[in-house]
């Protein structure tokens, strides 16, 4: 049995929301369930959660419109299902602030395992080597889960975080893609790589990173990424 959390699912099909919602319940979980965008971003706003459910084809207003309306005001999981199973379709859920994705017809208990795995992210419970980590105008502090830069906060997802503490942790270190899948989305499902760019692609925007002249985190073509700040004095 996992921990009890708190989730929203956003879901028009009856039937999907009731049994989505039943094996989340059967599994430990509180669960809010709605049928369209409007209820969705005011249940998000009335009350705090720990992980969304969100569908893309949503009435009134679209699955697109709330994972955007969601991510300005909560770092919170998102996992989108969708009938889309296109890979451009899963690596722009992604980058619109998605955690995680699943194609319709999808099996009830693979979602309520990625709804753990996301929680445990979430909970970054992995013991950090240091509480506070600092890289030049980047400091990460890995108890309070948040980093800024220059002394500014950044608004990054629980994976997004992750990523980033998986990446700072080693140094010059260089992670393929699918270590990263297996080590930050929990997944090691070689067709979920390309989320991991989208991934990397949201954090080095957020941290003003620019991919042609990085300061953290370099492209290792062919392979994957590495974290490589510059030294003192630099």
């Amino acid at each position: 049995m996992s921990v009890s959390r708190r989730i929203l699912v956003v879901e028009d099909e009856k039937v999907i929301r009731e049994t989505v919602t039943a094996y989340l319940e059967k599994d430990g979980h509180w669960v809010t369930a709605v049928a369209d965008g409007e209820k969705a971003i005011a249940a998000v706003r009335k009350r705090s959660f720990d992980l969304v459910v969100l569908d893309l084809m949503l009435p009134k207003v679209s699955g697109e419109e709330v994972c955007r309306a969601i991510r300005d005001i909560s770092d919170v999981p998102i996992i989108m299902l969708t009938a889309k199973g296109d890979e451009e379709d899963r690596v722009t859920g992604l980058a619109m602030g998605a955690d995680d994705y699943l194609v319709k017809p999808f099996s009830p208990r693979e979602l309520v395992a990625r709804v753990r795995a996301l929680l445990r992210r979430a909970r970054v419970s992995e013991a950090p080597q240091r509480d506070t980590m600092v890289f030049g105008s980047l400091s990460i502090d890995v108890a309070g889960h948040k980093a800024a830069i220059d002394g500014v906060d950044v608004d990054l997802t629980a994976t997004e975080f992750k990523l980033l503490i998986t990446l700072a942790r080693y140094p010059g270190k260089v992670y393929t893609r699918l270590e990263l899948v297996e080590k930050v989305l929990g997944w090691d499902f070689d067709r979920y790589e390309r989320a991991v760019d989208s991934h990397v692609k949201n954090l080095r925007a957020k941290l003003n990173d620019d991919p042609k002249n990085p300061s953290f985190i370099y492209t290792v073509h062919g392979v994957g990424y590495r974290f490589d700040p510059p030294q003192a004095g630099e």
